[in-house]
C-alpha cells in the first residue's frame, strides 16, 4: 500500500498537471478569439476569375495590385490604399496618386496616367465582399457588378 507521503506527493503533482494544462487552454482559446475578432478577413493575394488583376492585401490600409494588361503583358505592381469596415462588410479602395505617378515615371513613356487608371478603374471604389472559404466576391455598391477572386 501506498504510506500516506507518497499519496501527498502524487495530489500535488495532479495539482500542478491540472493547473498548468487549464492555464495553457485558457491562453489558446483566447489566441483563437483574438485572431479571430482582430484579423483581416481579406488578407492575402487574391486572383480575379476574369482578368489578369491580383490583389495582395497585407496589414490593415494597404494593397498591392498588379495589373498586367495594362502594357500588354507586363506586370504593373501598383500600391493602392483601402479601408475595411468588417461591421458593414464593405471595402473602398482608393489610388495613391505618388504610386500612380511613379509607375508612369517607370515606364519610360510606354503608359500614361490616363491608361493606368482606366485599367484600375473597376476597383477604385467601394464594395460590399463576402468571404466564402477561398473565394472573394466583391459587389460594387452602386451598379451591383461583381468580381470574383480566388485565394492563391
Amino acid at each position: 500500500m501506498l504510506t500516506r507521503e507518497e499519496e501527498m506527493k502524487r495530489s500535488k503533482i495532479w495539482q500542478i498537471v491540472m493547473t498548468v494544462s487549464s492555464v495553457l487552454i485558457i491562453v489558446i482559446a483566447a489566441f483563437f478569439l483574438v485572431k479571430m475578432f482582430r484579423s483581416n478577413p481579406l488578407e492575402g493575394i487574391w486572383r480575379s476569375e476574369d482578368s489578369d488583376l491580383i490583389l495582395n492585401i497585407k496589414g490593415s490600409s494597404s494593397l498591392t495590385a498588379s495589373v498586367p494588361e495594362a502594357l500588354e503583358g507586363e506586370d504593373i505592381k501598383l500600391k493602392l490604399s483601402y479601408a475595411l469596415d468588417k461591421e458593414e462588410k464593405t471595402i473602398s479602395i482608393k489610388a495613391d496618386e505618388a504610386a500612380i505617378e511613379k509607375a508612369v515615371k517607370d515606364s519610360d513613356g510606354q503608359i500614361t496616367e490616363e491608361t493606368l487608371e482606366s485599367a484600375l478603374g473597376a476597383i477604385l471604389t467601394t464594395f460590399d465582399y463576402s468571404v466564402d472559404q477561398e473565394e472573394l466576391t466583391l459587389t460594387e455598391r452602386e451598379y451591383g457588378e461583381q468580381m470574383v477572386f480566388i485565394k492563391e
